[in-house]
């Protein structure tokens, strides 16, 4: 029970780290439509995203990788003791978590080289000048993890490379995304506000991928997954009705929120080759990771204040 509760919380506090940016895009977008629009988004919104979103693409992931099953015993899997199902699972689960690791240890490089970004240490600075090496070590990335899995497995090999080639057909639904959303903010669009709501339908459902694959390092329960990232998505739903004022007194949450999905693309990479990870690990990195940059923001935030008196 407190394995599963610790497990929970872990994914709760991830799922809402790692939407911080979609709350901001939704405060931003939801200010510039009706009552009758903004309504619907905070209501049916919710229901789309946890109840459909999250809830339905546990399950999708987890039967692409184990192929052999049907749909429908995907979705009875956690509340059956079938052997069949259970060694299923488990056999697939290096194909899964190496999928998944590949994919979001590239989201941490690519914000580390290529995102804008307020820089807490010396050396994000410096990595950010180096933006053009970004394509050069993701190939070198590439090669290594498909050599290395080949040696273990073949079909591990292409779990690699569905990660990375899913890695730039999001990343660049997300760059189009932020340019969007400018134009939505300003004005620049002729867009209606149910075109601006179905647009941040769309965006939610790209960024529960993140927090959806993230989850397996944590747990390969569909269940404890479906709880922790149901929550968290709740809880960023609050975030957006309180609105942005609040998320951007924390001007370090998203560094926060990239360092922990490194080190959870590198726990589901260690475990996908067979490393023995203790389950409190993805908790405990996800949990320090907030309270130090929490910490930095709150410290900066103090700064600027003392700065705007002065």
């Amino acid at each position: 029970m407190i394995q599963e509760i610790i497990t929970i919380l872990g994914l709760c506090v991830f799922e809402v780290v790692c939407s911080v940016d979609n709350a901001v895009v939704n405060a931003n977008v939801l200010k510039t439509v009706g009552e009758k629009q903004k309504k619907f988004f905070l209501t049916w919104g919710l229901f789309i995203a946890v109840f459909v979103m999250r809830g339905i693409l546990p399950f999708l992931i987890v039967w692409l990788a184990n192929s052999s099953l049907g749909l429908f015993e995907i979705f009875t899997a956690p509340f059956s003791n079938d052997s069949i199902v259970s060694d299923s699972l488990e056999k697939s689960k290096p194909i899964l978590l190496l999928a998944g690791g590949s994919y979001l240890f590239l989201i941490f490089l690519s914000w580390l080289f290529l995102e804008e970004k307020k820089c807490v240490f010396k050396f994000e600075r410096f990595f950010q000048r180096q933006g053009v090496w970004f394509y050069a070590l993701t190939s070198l990335y590439t090669t290594l993890i498909v050599y290395l899995s080949i040696q273990t497995d073949p079909v591990l090999a292409l779990a690699a490379a569905i990660g990375i080639s899913f890695f730039f057909i999001t990343d660049g639904f997300k760059q189009r995304a932020e340019k969007m959303e400018k134009n939505l903010v300003s004005g620049k669009t002729n867009l209606s506000d149910w075109s601006k709501i179905i647009y941040l339908e769309a965006l939610d459902a790209s960024f529960s991928i993140d927090g959806v694959i993230g989850a397996f390092a944590f747990t390969t329960s569909i269940v404890l997954i479906l709880i922790g990232n149901g929550i968290g998505a709740i809880l960023v739903r609050e975030i957006t009705i309180k609105g942005i004022d609040i998320i951007s007194k924390f001007a370090f949450l998203k560094n926060g929120a990239m360092y922990s999905i490194g080190f959870l693309g590198l726990i589901m990479l260690l475990e996908s080759f067979g490393q023995e990870v203790p389950f409190y690990l993805a908790p405990i990195v996800t949990f320090s990771a907030l309270s130090f940059f929490l910490f930095l923001s709150k410290k900066y935030c103090g700064r600027e204040c003392e700065i705007i008196k002065n």
